[in-house]
């Protein structure tokens, strides 16, 4: 079929942006079955390539750990590495790599997920290696010795070593004193250090089951034949009968903002950092979370045209970088994020006091409509160019099916996207632009210590 024609005075990639929005967008091939152990499976269709993606993912983050055992999700799925009675430790990856695929793992709070990219005919092996690690997993204590030190080498680099990882990590603690969301997913050093075999072997015994499983399959793949396979590989695993719906504890109100002062010498450009208690998406009601992903984009989503880089970047000059940020993929409350580094020799308080100055001007006179009209289309073709990366699509059903949305709310969210209007923006702007659901944090270096007072002399 011959791409879209051309229109006059644009180039070919506009001419199909615009028609891509002017459509409604189009059923993806998208099939789904669940198995009678209760391991749901989805199929999408992509035979562009003859490459396959598996991703299993979990129903556990690290918003269901124990308590006291902080970091023992992501330690587990360090540990899924680590062989089974056929597969030697390690040896999982090799095989996908000597096969000419990639793998790799990741944890969030809310999920824990497996994916291997691997040519279509390969896809039997894979499968059949991921569903082995389901209910084989193998745990010796001197491999979970190894592993606890890689993983606190790895809070050291990416945590530890790291100043700003540092500050969001305690304002995360402060935003989220009751709900598990205030633990970091890599987990408190402290507790970390504590993990045990008999922790990671009842964590992987308590969560890691096909009922508390999704198995998303992308790629040049039929999905007669996903079937058939998934019923050879995943069928024989028994279900949990112990999996139950996640009960956690929830945040009380807020009563007043919270703010955190982090001074450390290693820090280059300081900044300050506001974070706001925001709705999630929720099944069969995404339009507040709509609304403040397009709110995010509006604000701070492009660094030459939004509104606070407009603002404090080019027009008052008191800023080198504005930003603002929104995931709403969540299974409880989620947060939206203001940014702002300022300009050499202006103070943090000067730039939050811009920043403030900006968004009460924003909540007053609402999006200037030309803008708005250009974020909205922008944020809805992302979504829908995002479906040209298989991997990205497999991921997104992964992620949303994780968390509890249905595949409607996967398949419908563009077009919730294209329909959030001025009313939508300014409602969610003003209920979650609320100080006393914030937690402001500024990053800054020491102050250099006085003079030390000379000693008096006769």
């Amino acid at each position: 079929m011959p791409g879209p024609i051309p229109l006059p005075g644009r180039t070919g990639a506009t001419a199909a942006l615009v028609l891509a929005l002017a459509l409604p967008a189009a059923a993806e091939p998208v099939t789904s079955f669940t198995l009678d152990n209760g391991l749901q499976v989805v199929v999408i269709e992509d035979h562009r390539a003859a490459v396959a993606i598996q991703m299993v993912w979990y129903r556990v983050g690290s918003a269901d750990e124990p308590p006291g055992r902080s970091g023992i999700a992501h330690f587990v799925e360090h540990l899924m590495f680590q062989g089974t009675d056929t597969v030697a430790p390690n040896e999982f990856s090799a095989i996908v790599e000597a096969q000419g695929g990639t793998d790799n793992a990741f944890v969030s709070w809310d999920f824990t997920a497996f994916f291997q990219r691997v040519a279509a005919d390969r896809l039997d092996l894979v499968m059949g290696l991921e569903a082995d690690r389901m209910h084989n997993l193998r745990l010796q204590e001197a491999e979970v010795a190894t592993e606890r030190q890689v993983i606190l080498e790895e809070r050291g680099q990416m945590v530890d070593g790291n100043p700003g990882a540092l500050l969001s990590e305690q304002m995360r603690a402060a935003q989220f004193q009751n709900h598990p969301y205030g633990l970091p997913i890599i987990g408190w050093r402290h507790e970390m250090e504590q993990l045990s075999l008999d922790d990671a072997r009842a964590f992987y015994e308590r969560f890691y089951a096909p009922n508390n499983a999704i198995l998303v399959i992308a790629g040049d793949v039929d999905p007669v034949a996903i079937r058939a396979l998934a019923e050879r590989h995943y069928g024989p695993i028994a279900p949990d009968p112990d999996i139950a719906p996640r009960m956690r504890p929830q945040e009380p109100p807020q009563l007043a903002e919270r703010r955190i002062t982090l001074a450390d010498a290693r820090v280059s450009e300081p900044y300050v950092l506001r974070t706001y208690l925001a709705p999630e998406r929720d099944p069969g009601n995404q339009q507040e979370a709509a609304a403040l992903t397009v709110l995010a984009e509006l604000l701070g989503g492009n660094s030459q045209t939004s509104v606070l880089p407009q603002a404090l970047q080019f027009e008052s000059r008191t800023a080198v970088h504005a930003a603002a940020f929104y995931n709403g993929t969540m299974i409880d409350d989620a947060t939206f994020g203001l940014i702002v580094v300022p300009a050499p020799g202006i103070s943090l308080a000067t730039a939050e006091a811009e920043m403030d100055r900006v968004i009460a001007a924003f909540l007053q006179a609402g999006p200037d409509p030309e803008a708005l009209a250009r974020i909205r289309t922008q944020v809805r073709a992302a979504e829908i160019y995002a479906r040209d990366d298989v991997t990205a699509r497999a991921r997104r059903y992964g992620e949303g099916l994780s968390i509890g949305l249905t595949l409607h709310d996967i398949q419908s969210w563009d077009e919730a996207l294209a329909a959030v209007t001025e009313a939508d923006i300014m409602a969610a702007a003003t209920r979650v632009f609320d100080r006393r659901n914030a937690v402001t944090g500024w990053l800054t270096r020491p102050e250099p210590a006085p003079d030390a007072p000379e000693e008096a002399t006769e």
